[in-house]
């Protein structure tokens, strides 16, 4: 079919609007790159739109200086790695109790996860509890609180109703376990969900820096999140000065200011879930190809 001046313009007129979403949803964080790798001293002046003035890679040095960095690195990777791989599996397999209409206590316990929610003891009462388990100043801590998400419980339970129910009951008649079920037919069906829950799993765990400060203060558990966030808030102490740890050097005078070291710190924590994501990408898009259909 022959498209009509009115349809080219409206297809140009939606192709001219995304691409202006796509500038508005991308610049910040291009603009973020380009101050990183600008100096400090020329970033001062404003007006970096598209490229660095003054080329520069002592943003990201003065953010490697210290050898806590590497260790917090590891730790960050660690935690992100086992929290997201348990909260998944162990989510996944409770999404599937609570999906079988069959289990009694499916109403309760969907109920009681919901209430979770919404209430919450607080902060003093957490700590106390963490100590009373004995996870304070362990990397357990990490872990342990985060193994089920009742957000992602719920998720992952709507996702499987929404599969055929006579996949299951066939592979019930032919003699299946439950387990079987859920590993050999829902498991791979529910890949996309599954990406996704894990994808929100790790962003959270690689960004979160509260309980490094409030749960595990010893240097060797502290986190990359945390570490960075120092050292933010002790260059802003110093105003445009470089703190003792980030000291000009006799060879060179480059410096590092608050918005620098933001900038280089930002790219710094994003580039790890870049690379993640595009292995998770295409399970967003995948389809239940060759399913039975009801």
């Amino acid at each position: 079919m022959k498209k009509t001046i009115g349809d080219r313009i409206i297809d140009a007129l939606i192709v001219l609007f995304m691409c202006i979403v796509v500038i508005v949803m991308l610049y910040p964080l291009w603009n973020t790159l380009v101050t990183s790798f600008n100096d400090a001293r020329d970033s001062i002046k404003g007006s970096l739109y598209l490229w660095p003035r003054e080329w520069t890679l002592f943003n990201y040095q003065s953010v490697f200086k210290t050898d806590k960095i590497y260790n917090a690195f590891i730790v960050s990777v660690a935690r992100t790695v086992i929290s997201m791989i348990l909260n998944v599996f162990l989510s996944g397999l409770l999404a599937y109790v609570l999906s079988n209409k069959e289990f009694v206590f499916r109403r309760f316990l969907t109920v009681f996860m919901v209430m979770t929610m919404y209430i919450n003891a607080g902060l003093i009462p957490q700590y106390f509890l963490y100590r009373n388990l004995g996870l304070i100043d362990s990397f357990w801590v990490y872990i342990l609180p985060s193994m089920v998400g009742a957000f992602n419980v719920i998720v992952i339970r709507t996702y499987i109703n929404s599969l055929p129910a006579s996949l299951m009951e066939s592979a019930r008649i032919d003699g299946a376990t439950e387990m079987t079920i859920y590993f050999k037919i829902v498991f791979p069906l529910c890949l996309p969900v599954l990406a996704t829950v894990a994808l929100w799993v790790a962003v959270g765990s690689w960004n979160s820096w509260f309980d490094s400060f409030i749960f595990a203060p010893k240097q060797d558990l502290s986190t990359l999140q945390y570490e960075m966030m120092k050292i933010l808030s002790s260059s802003m102490q110093s105003g445009v000065n470089q703190p003792d740890y980030l000291a000009e050097s006799q060879t060179s005078r480059s410096m590092v200011t608050p918005n620098s070291l933001r900038a280089a710190m930002t790219i710094v924590a994003t580039v790890p879930i870049l690379v993640v994501y595009p292995f998770l990408q295409k399970y967003f898009v995948t389809v239940n190809i060759g399913s039975v259909k009801e």
